[in-house]
């Protein structure tokens, strides 16, 4: 499978008469955009931009989603939403580098979370250095929330679409390659490498915790292998509202830094088996049935490591010990990376379950750590909303606009597959 991916880089944001990139500056066709993502189901739309540097705060945001579109070997982008059914990771992609949608509105208040771009905040969040086409969007009264998310998914994968495509006569920046033989061809050329299999575990709990796999919602699935070139392609997207410091969005998919590490050392030093999106179930069977299915899937492809990454906290912990623990004792090599709840003195237990086989953790930070943020310039949304973020209180919110939260309520801050801004070194 080959996937050829054009990236234009985007440095700039303005509006303009019509939606291109000239010298690096993304111009944005508002009226053309607004109906891209129109919506029958939203009483009222906004589009707004925010570049890296200004002050400004978005919040409360949704999703993230990097504007791409297929150039070759298919139409449109994602699957099963904006363009038709049919395999990710093949042919030719358009990559607005640098650019983003950010969706905004109230779709289930504590589960949602923001961006500034400017400021302490900023250094906790990889958005704050994207610059981002913001659509805010106000539900039709008596809309119920599934439907306002539903709508408002759409809408932010479609503006991200039409974005792309409108620019598809960019001359590209850079081209990356992503080619990987069959699983028997790769195990073939590099019989004495190490068989390496990813497993992301996706928040699919319900109540607007979802995630999808070609426009299928994951909990009504089963564990699956996916070619790597799958998931850098639009295969999953985001549907979740889970604390927006460790949600994977659509952004977060596409660009999988784990995946991309793994890509780079196949037969190199390991082989790439692939990826498996595997359930965070609300039901301890169904946390059972999937990490056996896991372990037999890992065990059938012959992976001798298997690198999990979680989503979210607190019940999906439950689901990353599991993995660990059947996966081990299959005698398979496990490395988890998952983010910490360990209170804001830091002294609290980390993880809300335990098991002694997971013994290599990769931490990407204290979802309660305090910080606070200075007053912005401009908000777009609504800064009350604050109060009922996860991370944020009543009291959160100074009269000045300064905020007292906890890193939970920066959307990306502590992301699990290690895709943000925290790190550490030797000491």
């Amino acid at each position: 499978m080959r996937l050829e991916q054009r990236r234009v880089r985007v440095k700039g944001l303005r509006f303009g008469p019509v939606t291109e990139v000239r010298d690096g500056v993304l111009q944005v066709c508002r009226e053309e955009a607004l109906a891209a993502a129109a919506d029958e189901r939203f009483a009222s739309l906004e589009l707004d931009l925010a570049c890296p540097g200004e002050r400004v705060r978005l919040i409360p945001v949704k999703d993230v989603v990097e504007p791409r579109t297929k150039l070759e070997g298919g139409k449109g982008y994602f699957p099963g939403f904006c363009a038709p059914m049919g395999s990710a990771g093949e042919g030719v992609t358009l990559v607005l580098e640098g650019a983003a949608v950010v969706t905004c509105g109230p779709v289930v208040g504590f589960q949602e979370g923001f961006i500034d771009m400017s400021g302490p905040g900023a250094d906790y969040t990889p958005f704050s250095g994207t610059c981002n086409v913001v659509l805010t969007a106000v539900p039709r009264e008596g809309l119920e929330p599934h439907g306002y998310e539903a709508a408002l998914r759409l809408a932010g994968l479609k503006l991200a679409e039409h974005l792309a495509s409108r620019c598809a006569g960019a001359s590209p920046d850079e081209v990356r390659v992503y080619e990987r033989e069959s699983l028997p061809e790769a195990c073939a050329a590099h019989p004495d490498l190490p068989r390496v299999l990813y497993l992301c575990m996706s928040i699919t709990q319900g109540l607007l915790h979802d995630t999808y796999v070609y426009g299928v919602d994951l909990k009504r699935s089963l564990p699956t292998l996916l070619h790597p070139n799958e998931v850098l392609d639009g295969a999953l997207v985001s549907g979740n509202c889970v604390s927006a410091c460790d949600k994977n969005t659509t952004y977060h998919h596409v660009n999988d830094p784990v995946v991309q590490a793994l890509y780079r050392r196949h037969g190199v030093d390991l082989v790439f088996l692939g990826v498996v999106p595997t359930l965070e179930d609300v039901m301890l069977e169904g946390k059972l049935r999937a990490a056996s299915m896991n372990r037999n899937l890992a065990r059938s492809l012959g992976a001798q490591g298997v690198v999990v990454t979680e989503e979210g906290y607190g019940n999906p912990d439950t689901d990353l010990c599991l993995n660990a623990r059947e996966l081990e004792r299959a005698g398979i090599r496990v490395v988890v990376i998952a983010d910490e709840a360990a209170g804001t003195d830091g002294a609290s237990q980390s993880l809300a379950d335990a098991t002694p086989e997971m013994d290599a953790f990769v931490s990407t930070g204290n979802v309660n750590e305090m910080i606070w943020v200075p007053p912005m310039e401009r908000v777009l949304g609504d800064p009350k909303a604050i109060a009922v973020l996860s991370g944020g209180s009543a009291e959160s919110l100074a009269p000045d606009g300064s905020m007292k939260v906890e890193l939970q309520s920066v959307i990306g801050s502590t992301n699990e597959q290690g895709f943000s801004r925290l790190g550490c070194e030797w000491i």
